[in-house]
């Protein structure tokens, strides 16, 4: 019973990423292009910093995560 709650509550969480993929790429909006992640570009190297792409990610995880437990603990 708790594994097919794990498993329901897994594909909503990945039904719920696809569609905030889908709006962001819309948008026009890329993962680590976002104003605030660091970009450094010479010659033949580029280094990226997702600052606040991982700030974002790391905010929508969380919430989603409590989410999860809250539920699992009924």
């Amino acid at each position: 019973m708790v594994l097919a709650r794990v498993l329901f509550i897994l594909g909503l969480v990945l039904l719920a990423l696809g569609a905030v993929v889908y709006v962001l790429a819309r948008l026009g909006v890329q993962p680590g292009r976002l104003p605030g992640d660091i970009r450094i570009q010479t010659g033949g190297f580029t280094c990226v910093f997702p600052l606040v792409t991982s700030i974002l990610l790391s905010i929508l995880l969380t919430v989603i995560l409590n989410v999860i437990i809250r539920f699992l603990n009924r």
